[in-house]
C-alpha cells in the first residue's frame, strides 16, 4: 500500500518542477458507457491515481505554486454526497471528508468547478494541463480561459499552457521502493495464476476456460482486473502476437502461450509463458524453447544501470540469429543475416517495454536523439519470441511454433530484481509442473 504522505510528496515534486506562479490541472476520467444505460467497470486515469491513489470519477486535483500562498496549495473537485445517487452507484466520499482524507487546503463539489477553474487560473503566469487528454476537460479549462481573457479592463489569464505530462511522466518512470513492493504483490498473484492455467490445460480444454482460471485467480487475490486484454494462443494462434479471441479447442501436440498479468493496486504485471498442452516438448517444440530461453537468460545477466535496451535487444538478436541457423530455419552466415535483418521474419518485436501504472508506461526511450541508459528504478518488461508462421518456408517440423518468455525486472543498484520469477519457465520445470 501506498501511503497518503507519499502521494503528497509526489503532488510537491511535480509544483517544484514547475514555473513559479503555476496551477496544475489534473483531472481524473469519467465512466464509460459500455451499452445504453451500462458503464465499463471504472478505471482511473493513471497520472491522477499517481498523484491521489482516489478511485472516484469526475474529481479533479488542483496543485498552486502561486506566492500568494505560504506553500504548496492543493484543492479537489468531486462528487457531491447524493443519497439517492449513492443508493444506485455506490458510496461518495463529498468535498468535506476529502480535505481530511487527502491533506487538501480546499475542496468543491463537482457543480462549482466552471467558477472555482476561473479562481484557480486567475492572476498565476503558467498553467500545467494535459491538453487532449482529456476532451471533457478540454473543454471546462479552455472556457475558463476565454473567460478571463475576455474579462474587461484587467489581464488576469495565464498567458501559457505547458504540458504537464513530460514533467509526470518521467516522475513515474522511477518507481519507489512502496511501487515495486506492489508490482511485487500484482506479479506474485500473476504467478500463480499462471501455474493454475499450465496445470489445468489439457486437450479438449478451451482457450477461454484457461483465460477464466487466470482471471479467477486474479480476482480471488484482491486483482478484479487483468492489466490487459489476455493472450491464450495454442497451436498456430501463438504466432498472433496480440490474439485475444481465445476460442480454439487445445489440441495434443499444442504448445500454448498465455501473455497475462494482473492489474493491483492500479500497477500492472506481464507475464508470458509457453508450454506443451501434453506436458511434453517434441524435439522440434523444445529446440525453439529452449533457443528463446537461452536469449531471455543471456539479456538478464546482460541487463544491470547503464545499458541500453538497444543493447540488450542486440545480444538477444544475435542469439536468436545464430540458433535458427543452427536448426536451418536461416542460410548463410551469422553477419549477412544480421545485416539483413533475416531474423525479422521469426523474432518482430522489441525485446521489452517499461511497466507500472500502465503495462505499457509512460516515459522516453531516448533522451536527445539518444538510446537511454536503463537506471535504478525503472521497471522493464524481457520478452523474447520466435513466431513461425504456418506457411513459413522452412521443415514443416517447426511450422506453426510460436514461443514467447517474458518476465517483469526491476533496475537495481547492481543489476535487476526478476518480480516475476515464481512461474517454472526450465524445460525440465514446465514438464514437471505438467505430471
Amino acid at each position: 500500500m501506498i501511503s497518503q504522505q507519499e502521494f503528497i510528496a509526489r503532488q510537491q515534486r511535480l509544483l517544484a518542477q514547475c514555473a513559479p506562479d503555476s496551477v496544475c490541472i489534473i483531472p481524473a476520467a469519467r465512466m464509460v458507457t459500455r451499452s445504453r444505460d451500462t458503464e465499463y467497470i471504472f478505471r482511473q486515469d493513471s497520472d491522477f491515481w499517481y498523484l491521489t491513489g482516489f478511485d472516484e470519477p469526475d474529481t479533479w486535483l488542483l496543485l498552486s505554486n502561486h506566492e500568494r500562498h505560504q506553500h504548496s496549495f492543493s484543492a479537489m473537485v468531486c462528487q457531491p454526497k447524493d443519497k439517492t445517487q449513492e443508493i444506485w452507484q455506490g458510496r461518495r466520499l463529498g468535498a468535506e471528508e476529502a480535505i481530511a482524507r487527502f491533506d487538501l487546503d480546499e475542496a468543491y463539489e463537482l457543480a462549482e468547478l466552471p467558477e472555482v477553474l476561473m479562481e484557480w487560473l486567475y492572476g498565476h503566469k503558467h498553467v500545467y494541463f494535459a491538453l487532449g487528454q482529456h476532451h471533457h476537460a478540454d473543454t471546462f479549462v479552455l472556457e475558463a480561459l476565454s473567460a478571463l481573457r475576455n474579462a474587461p479592463k484587467e489581464d488576469v489569464a495565464p498567458p501559457s499552457i505547458q504540458d504537464v505530462r513530460p514533467l509526470l511522466h518521467e516522475m513515474r518512470l522511477f518507481k519507489s521502493a512502496c511501487e515495486v513492493a506492489v508490482m511485487k504483490a500484482a506479479s506474485k498473484i500473476s504467478a500463480a495464476a499462471h501455474t493454475r492455467a499450465i496445470k489445468a490445460a489439457r486437450p479438449g480444454v478451451y482457450e477461454y476456460q484457461l483465460e477464466a482460471e487466470l482471471h479467477h485467480e486474479f480476482s480471488m487475490a484482491g486483482a478484479r482486473s487483468p492489466a490487459y486484454s489476455t493472450i491464450v494462443g495454442s497451436g498456430e494462434n501463438a504466432c498472433v502476437l496480440h490474439y485475444t479471441q481465445n476460442n480454439k479447442m487445445l489440441e495434443e501436440g499444442d504448445l500454448v502461450l498465455i501473455d497475462a498479468g494482473a492489474e493491483y493496486l492500479g500497477y500492472a504485471a506481464d507475464i508470458t509463458r509457453t508450454f506443451p498442452v501434453s506436458g511434453k516438448f517434441s524435439e522440434p517444440q523444445k529446440a525453439i524453447y529452449a533457443l528463446v530461453l537461452k536469449a531471455q537468460q543471456k539479456a538478464l545477466d546482460f541487463i544491470s544501470p547503464g545499458v541500453t535496451l538497444k543493447d540488450a535487444t542486440r545480444l538477444v538478436v544475435e542469439i536468436i540469429t545464430e540458433g535458427l541457423i543452427e536448426l536451418g530455419l536461416l542460410s548463410g552466415s551469422l553477419s549477412e543475416n544480421l545485416e539483413n535483418e533475416r531474423w525479422r521474419q521469426f523474432f518482430m518485436h522489441g525485446l521489452g517495454h517499461f511497466i507500472g501504472l500502465d503495462v505499457h508506461d509512460v516515459g522516453n526511450y531516448r533522451i536527445d536523439g539518444e538510446e537511454r541508459p536503463l537506471q535504478p528504478g525503472m521497471v522493464i518488461t524481457v520478452e523474447p519470441g520466435i513466431y513461425i508462421a504456418p506457411d513459413a518456408d522452412v521443415d514443416a517440423a517447426y511450422q506453426g511454433i510460436g514461443v514467447r518468455i517474458e518476465d517483469d525486472v526491476v533496475i537495481t543498484a547492481t543489476g535487476i530484481e526478476v518480480l516475476t520469477a515464481d512461474v517454472p519457465k526450465s524445460i525440465e520445470d514446465i514438464e514437471a509442473l505438467k505430471r
